[in-house]
């Protein structure tokens, strides 16, 4: 692991902060280091407010959009909300139909199979809406790139509105509307909304004319919010006011199908780290391992009872989709030391009969093996469909750009992508993705950074600042929760290594001559023991560990030397 300090801000600045707020100098820093200078900043940053979404009608193409769907609905016209098998896509579905619904009865959904349509708008989809009458199709977290489907579907007098977030290529689709702020001549104020965070937009605006305010859309937020946090965007600007807003519905009145697996988990308040490993993972195992359908069913329920035999036949799927990916990253892991690939600069592995549903999920996994961007390819029909993940700091989409000769398509992030290749071409593409990785990654970037906010004495963390860390949330990319240094720490002799296979490290720690001990646990640090007999540094997060009732302030250790 590289430890790498933040910069640090201007001085002037945090102490004028420190003193107008009445906060201590390593808070005021840590909020200048995000770009939070000011009291008023401040206040917008720790009190989101509902004032701070933004015009829906500031978004390109909004008004071509409204209008036509005010048209379908003036004329009776069926309507087909389309959208992706995954969490946004699932999430934006349920959104979109669920309102759409309250003011149209001519609606149904479609969310397209993983493993006969693929990622996307498919063609098996417009032939579904043509078949069944249907005049117009909303496309939600996907679309940007379809750009023959829609000239298709135009050729069967089928309309299209398009709403994404992935970043458009050269040409843009033929239809009626294009929704997505990262489109160049889009003005929108923030390009970082998800999906369903454009899906969001699309409703807020269709209410415009209905005379619905921001709050007649508040009990849709537990859908935005979940997407947020699945789909790892920014947590700044609109995202985090969304997210903020979407995690008190959540945790006051979530609708049956997000109640339902909450109640499966039995948990009393969930933050936005919970909704990334615990809502996140169930939502998506439906398309994973059966049919996204199951997800926006379990999401649309209207009757508890009926969302919670949803809910329990989700949680078999992500029971089977949890073996699955183990038994998947341990064959991908003897791939690359069979192949005597353990020193290249990515991971490409490829099998067969490996679940599509869950390669994306691998990728990570070998991620935290070898530090390096990797793809996990298995067989799709007649061709080879891969997933892709990147580490921090290097851009896999613009990598993927350079090897498009072998590629059929693709699409996606800086971060994660999806592609298609032939089966001839996989040797030549894997040889040309790992020579453009090696000539183009800075090396640094094949290890590990954990990202330190400040260095602090353990004196320093009291209840008051722990209270403050804690209003800092919800923490995602932009807005991650605060890392902390302390150095020659020492354990009072009970660390042990814990877990069912020793895998974890519990210490008590304590600096200098304050004998006051904190706390730590260190997951997956296990092997570390040995370190802890003299002084050592730590960097580590602040958690709250509930025992017996008794909340007390933890460290959550991230490494230690």
């Amino acid at each position: 692991m590289r430890w790498t300090l933040k910069n640090e801000p201007n001085k002037e600045k945090v102490i004028q902060l420190a003193k107008d707020l009445q906060i201590d100098k390593t808070i005021a820093k840590i909020l200048c280091q995000r770009n939070i200078t000011t009291f008023n900043e401040a206040k917008k940053y720790f009190r989101p407010s509902l004032d701070d979404i933004h015009n829906p009608f500031l978004m390109k193409d909004m008004d071509l959009a409204v209008e036509r769907i005010e048209k379908a609905i003036s004329n009776n016209e069926n309507i087909l909300v389309f959208g992706d098998y995954d969490v946004d896509g699932t999430t934006a579905v349920s959104l979109v139909s669920s309102y759409l619904k309250t003011i149209h009865p001519n609606i149904a959904t479609y969310i397209p199979d993983r493993y006969e349509e693929g990622y996307g708008v498919s063609y098996m989809g417009i032939d579904f809406a043509e078949d069944n009458d249907f005049s117009l199709i909303i496309a939600l977290d996907c679309g940007i790139k379809a750009i023959e489907k829609v000239a298709y579907a135009k050729e069967k007098n089928i309309d299209f509105i398009i709403c994404d977030h992935h970043k458009p290529g050269k040409e843009i689709p033929k239809a009626i509307a294009v929704l997505n702020p990262k489109q160049e001549d889009c003005n929108y104020p923030f390009d970082e909304l998800c999906g369903c965070g454009v899906g969001f937009k699309l409703i807020q605006a269709l209410g415009v004319s209905r005379n619905q305010t921001i709050e007649h859309f508040v009990p849709y937020l537990d859908l935005v919010a979940t997407a947020i946090a699945a789909d790892i965007v920014p947590m700044n600007d609109e995202n985090r006011t969304l997210a903020y807003f979407g995690l008190q519905v959540i945790n006051s009145q979530p609708r049956n199908g997000i109640k339902a697996i909450i109640h499966q988990i039995k948990k009393e308040e969930l933050t936005i780290t919970d909704v990334v490993f615990i809502i996140a993972p169930r939502i998506n195992a439906a398309g994973r391992m059966k049919h996204g359908n199951y997800a926006v069913e379990l999401l649309t329920e209207m009757n508890l009872d009926t969302a919670i035999e949803f809910a329990a036949a989700i949680e078999i799927f992500n029971a089977d989709r949890k073996d699955l990916d183990k038994k998947i990253t341990d064959e991908a892991l003897i791939q690359i030391i069979d192949n005597n690939e353990e020193e290249c600069f990515t991971s490409v592995v490829y099998k067969e009969d490996w679940h599509k549903g869950v390669i994306g999920i691998v990728a990570s996994r070998l991620i935290e093996n070898y530090y390096r961007p990797t793809l996990v390819f298995t067989k799709s029909g007649d061709k080879l469909a891969a997933s892709a993940r990147s580490v921090k700091g290097f851009d896999v989409y613009n990598a993927l750009l350079q090897c498009e000769e072998f590629i059929e398509q693709f699409g996606g992030h800086k971060y994660a992508a999806g592609l298609t290749l032939l089966p001839e071409n996989y040797e030549n593409f894997k040889n040309k993705f790992e020579e453009v990785v090696k000539n183009t990654i800075d090396k640094e970037l094949l290890t590990p950074e954990i990202s330190i906010d400040a260095e602090i004495d353990l004196s320093e963390i009291t209840d008051k600042f722990f209270r403050i860390i804690q209003q800092m949330a919800p923490f995602g990319p932009m807005n991650m929760k605060p890392v902390f240094k302390s150095t020659c720490v020492r354990d009072n002799g009970y660390g042990k290594q814990v877990g069912a296979d020793k895998t974890h490290l519990k210490l008590n720690v304590f600096q200098g001559d304050n004998q006051k001990t904190y706390n730590a646990i260190g997951f997956n640090l296990g092997d570390k023991l040995e370190f802890v007999q003299d002084e050592f540094d730590i960097v580590y997060t602040l958690d709250e560990n509930e025992w017996n009732g008794y909340k007390s302030v933890q460290l959550l250790l991230k490494d230690l030397k």
